[in-house]
């Protein structure tokens, strides 16, 4: 059997109990990956994928909400694994703000902020840390191609921080390749998880895309996987889109 293109190094996948962190926590284990599996609350699907993964996996608990999670999530990913080589930022939901109410506008803004863009940037300066010890490592953040067009008029705080996501990673990239530190972007349409769910996609919608179907999570999950590997490294700062071309830029 070929070498898998991640054999020896450790992934940290946030959100990984279900949807595209899932997937990807299963492509980078059959890589050859060491998988730390975080999840928040979701305790029962986690503990299955680690069962299904088997061997060279790891599960890590915390709300990433809370900072202090945030920075006990990354202390026990490295405590229990002896090294984190590559990040996956996944964690993340579609949340609300709603424009004609102020409280649900400044709770809306502050909820965004805090999961899909401080959660994932303070994990980024964990792993940047800890790369420059090491000699390098990848960041891959999963953003949206709302972070590109926007999002609808109930989700004005989602896509301005998934945009401030990939202003991050391009951040990254430039300021830190030189210490070998690599960081890339990908910005999925329309998957099948549990957010697609929530918008009220279904097969009618689906029939309507270009290719006929809602994006698996396993093709957003491959493309993070080469990524990760390092393959393409002048690809550092790149922001891959995964919509099955219903966006395209």
């Amino acid at each position: 059997m070929a070498d898998g293109m991640l054999d020896g190094r450790t992934v940290l996948v946030t959100g990984a109990s279900r949807g595209i962190g899932r997937a990807t926590a299963v492509v980078a284990h059959r890589e050859g990956a060491h998988v730390v599996v975080h999840y928040g609350s979701a305790s029962l699907a986690a503990e299955q994928t680690a069962a299904e993964l088997g061997d060279r996996v790891t599960l890590v608990q915390g709300d990433l909400r809370d900072p202090v999670q945030r920075q006990v999530v990354w202390d026990e990913a490295v405590r229990a694994t002896g090294g984190v080589d590559v990040l996956v930022n996944n964690a993340g939901a579609w949340l609300p703000s709603e424009v004609d109410d102020a409280g649900l506008w400044a709770k809306g803004w502050e909820a965004n902020l805090e999961l899909n863009l401080l959660a994932p940037a303070d994990l980024c300066r964990e792993a940047i840390l800890h790369f420059r010890a090491r000699g390098g490592g990848v960041v891959v953040n999963v953003a949206s191609r709302s972070a590109h067009r926007g999002d609808d008029a109930e989700h004005l705080a989602y896509g301005a921080a998934k945009g401030g996501l990939l202003a991050l990673t391009k951040g990254i990239a430039r300021g830190f390749g030189a210490e070998n530190i690599l960081a890339y972007a990908v910005a999925p349409g329309w998957v099948a998880t549990d957010i697609a769910a929530t918008a009220g996609a279904d097969d009618d919608g689906a029939a309507r895309l270009p290719l006929g179907e809602i994006t698996p999570p396993e093709d957003v999950a491959e493309v993070i996987a080469f990524l990760a590997s390092g393959r393409s490294r002048h690809s550092t700062g790149a922001t891959i889109d995964i919509t099955g071309a219903d966006y395209v830029r």
